[in-house]
């Protein structure tokens, strides 16, 4: 009897042993991601500047680097919020490989910023119009710069070399958009992902606000439909490129279907982590990205409580028109300045 107890009580401490081996190893995995992350990614406030002119009373105040004043508030930059840049690259190859050639890279079909913020424990998503008139810089063939003008965003990528090339300079545009704002990592995903990502946690069920169809799908206002991998493709992807704001229509379909799929995500927070890394995993030869597993580890882990509604998704405010050839988008200069200062700064109590 006494070797069957002693028995049982090996095997109890054996497995109560491997459960602590496995919390003990996540939750290094959690501490080096996130001391990698910030590590890597120390860098300024953004460049924002503020639109009044400062009172004698906040002249004397220890005005700090990364205040600006807009409105009568002074606004402090969120130095602790996680900001990444999300990547649509129309390309449908099963593998990312190094191109070479002027703008062989991919255009950024689909430019969205994830920001996590710890203060008040909110996801906020922002989708950025792929015709965004920002200044891109050039490259010709061999890859030597030569010069910076005005062009829609989403071509920056085109003109590196398809992997973390195209990346930086994707990112170093998006970041000069926002006034330098700090992004502290990417994934840039080609488009033939998407049906693993949409399947992955089994399909997405949305609700169209407009009529749309496409070779192999309709879609129809207020009829509620459930997404699998190939339709989740069409959704995404499809536009009328011969209908000017055909990218506008489509920019609000993905902002209806990053918010039930976000959602969707959420409510699997117990499986956060695991099913971030199957993702991860699964998509890593579609993928370029800067974020290793164990800082996706520790990002998935920490935000899984984060709020997420439908009034967490933000695209920016601005005009579509018709340039010499192809589509342009203007944003509101002060409606993404205000924007900005919403998602990324804090109100500074100065009587506090």
């Amino acid at each position: 009897m006494r070797n069957k107890t002693n028995k049982i009580l090996l095997i109890w401490a054996i497995i109560v042993t491997v459960i602590l081996i496995v919390v003990a190893v996540f939750e290094v995995v959690r501490v080096v991601g996130k001391s990698n992350l910030f590590a890597k990614n120390n860098v300024q406030a953004p460049q924002a500047t503020s639109t009044e002119v400062l009172t004698a009373e906040e002249n004397a105040m220890e005005w700090q680097s990364d205040w600006v004043k807009h409105n009568g508030q002074i606004y402090d930059y969120n130095e602790d919020i996680l900001t990444f840049l999300v990547m649509g690259i129309d390309k449908l190859d099963e593998e990312v490989t190094e191109v070479y050639g002027e703008i062989n890279g991919g255009q950024a079909d689909a430019l969205f910023l994830l920001v996590f913020n710890p203060h008040d424990k909110t996801t906020k998503i922002i989708g950025i119009n792929r015709n965004t008139m920002t200044d891109v810089d050039f490259y010709d063939e061999y890859n030597n710069y030569i010069t910076t003008s005005k062009a829609q965003i989403a071509i920056q990528h085109g003109f590196g070399d398809g992997v973390e090339g195209s990346c930086e300079l994707q990112k170093k545009a998006v970041s000069n958009l926002f006034y330098q704002l700090p992004i502290h990592g990417y994934a840039a995903i080609n488009m033939s992902a998407i049906a693993t990502i949409n399947d992955a946690i089994g399909g997405v069920t949305v609700v169209p606000k407009s009529d749309f169809s496409t070779k192999n799908y309709e879609f129809h206002e207020g009829e509620e439909v459930h997404l699998d991998g190939e339709a989740a493709f069409d959704f995404l992807k499809g536009r009328d490129v011969n209908q000017i704001g055909s990218a506008d229509k489509r920019l609000e379909r993905q902002k209806i279907y990053l918010t039930a799929f976000t959602n969707q995500i959420l409510s699997q927070a117990d499986n956060g982590p695991a099913l971030a890394a199957k993702i991860y995993k699964e998509i890593s030869k579609q993928m370029t990205t800067d974020v290793t597993l164990d800082e996706l580890s520790y990002i998935a882990s920490s935000v899984s409580s984060f709020s997420f509604d439908q009034d967490s998704v933000y695209l920016l405010k601005g005009k579509t028109m018709m340039g010499e050839k192809y589509e342009e988008f203007y944003p509101d200069e002060e409606a993404m300045y205000d924007m900005v200062l919403d998602i990324f700064y804090e109100k500074v109590d100065v009587n506090g």
